[in-house]
């Protein structure tokens, strides 16, 4: 068994694909080709797509893309229960399609079904993730003069806040909610966190004025990709004013921001220890009038 090809990274909602295997008991169906992007189950941080499958006259409603592999003594796993990361030896890499109720019998090994992603889910997705990116970066330049020694920096040069202190992300539609430690080990790496709060609504400011800046430049987006399967390296890649900035990234994006009609952050430090960065984007109106 070859590791799940996926169309995916080029836009594609919709396919065709031969049926691998089927886990009744857990609701999995696994085809050699999918267009359906899974939700990682190490960083699960953008949702995995639903849509559909037919097979002949029969309609199969899929709630989720999953992660999927199978060891080479043939032990599925799928998801959370997977117990390596995404790429290691001994495992052959899946995309499970995790259905919503019974699986049709006409669904089994063999079998060519046609996909459909939900598009409309996947285009709302893809304009969090990418917004999600381009606030980290954005967040990022805000915080630059906070710092009082050299760290690693991000792809525009600015010290990399957002690689030191980010303990988790989550994509939904048109936004997310990313949470930073602002704990003892990232004063002793150098940063001023108290005048990071006493500055908080400035800072928040500059992160919008920047955002509402790269939103009217309309720049080019994409993902670029390694090769066809499900691990291989994909990074996202965007066309900024400053030049040209991309880091690894697995997930789906726009693939210019005048798809956006505005993008904005809130920063929360409720809790001095924990800053959380809600971000929030506004689809074009040519795009929210076709939703």
């Amino acid at each position: 068994m070859q590791p799940t090809h996926v169309s995916f990274p080029d836009g594609s909602t919709t396919g065709e694909g031969e049926v691998l295997l089927v886990d009744r008991d857990a609701s999995v169906i696994v085809v050699d080709a999918t267009p359906f992007h899974p939700v990682d189950h190490t960083w699960p941080d953008q949702p995995g797509d639903a849509g559909i499958m037919r097979v002949g006259d029969a309609r199969v409603d899929i709630a989720e893309a999953v992660m999927a592999a199978i060891s080479d003594e043939g032990t599925l796993a799928v998801g959370t229960d997977i117990p390596v990361k995404r790429g290691g030896e001994g495992w052959t890499w899946l995309v499970g399609h995790r259905v919503a109720g019974d699986i049709p019998a006409s669904v089994a090994a063999g079998a060519v079904v046609a996909m459909e992603v939900d598009a409309d889910r996947r285009a709302a997705l893809s304009r969090g993730h990418t917004a999600c990116h381009l606030a980290s970066l954005a967040l990022d330049a805000a915080l630059a003069d906070l710092w009082r020694k050299e760290i690693g920096t991000d792809p525009l040069g600015n010290p990399d806040f957002e690689g030191r202190s980010n303990q988790s992300s989550r994509i939904h539609s048109d936004g997310s909610v990313d949470e930073y430690r602002l704990g003892k080990s990232l004063r002793k790496a150098g940063f001023d966190s108290e005048g990071f709060a006493s500055s908080l609504p400035d800072r928040e400011a500059r992160i919008n004025a920047k955002l509402a800046e790269w939103v009217a430049s309309d720049a080019a987006s994409r993902i670029d990709t390694e090769g066809p399967s499900i691990i291989d390296r994909r990074s996202w890649r965007c066309d900024l004013p400053e030049g040209g900035v991309g880091f690894l990234c697995g997930g789906t994006h726009v693939t210019s921001l005048g798809e956006f009609a505005s993008i904005t952050v809130s920063l929360d430090l409720s809790d001095p220890q924990l800053l959380v960065m809600t971000t929030t984007a506004v689809p074009a109106p040519s795009l929210a009038s076709d939703a």
